[in-house]
């Protein structure tokens, strides 16, 4: 089966069978509080995050180094606050592990353990210096 019919069809039926159980403890205006809630509290942590990885990434800029880290960072944190702003408790709970920066460190290294491969670096270029002159009339 294809994972982003998945993701669409499995995601919401997950989001609504959740609301209805939280809501069958804790009420149904207490449930739709709680959704608020978290999303207001969500969003302002993704701000101060933000505010922080881009402090951190002048920061690298300033010293002539790639701010690579803090640019994957910067992403997951605005997929974090998307996932914050959507109603349900699952993609909550999925926002607010990409808030944290210990969590985020952890999904980042998930998602791309295949993806970097350690290579040995050499700073040795090899290059030949051919010189190209026309014969001029």
């Amino acid at each position: 089966m294809n994972p982003f019919f998945l993701i669409i069809v499995g995601l919401p039926m997950l989001e609504i069978f959740l609301m209805i159980k939280i809501g069958s403890e804790v009420g149904a205006l207490n449930t739709i509080a709680l959704i608020f809630l978290t999303a207001i509290i969500g969003v302002y942590f993704a701000k101060i995050q933000g505010m922080r990885t881009l402090k951190s990434g002048m920061l690298n800029i300033y010293q002539n180094k790639m701010p690579v880290y803090e640019l994957i960072s910067g992403a997951s944190i605005a997929i974090a606050a998307l996932l914050l702003i959507a109603p349900g408790f699952f993609t909550d709970l999925l926002g607010f592990l990409l808030i944290i920066p210990f969590t985020r460190k952890i999904f980042l290294k998930l998602a791309f353990k295949n993806k970097i491969k350690t290579k040995k670096h050499n700073d040795t270029i090899d290059a030949e210096i051919v010189e190209n002159k026309k014969d001029e009339l």
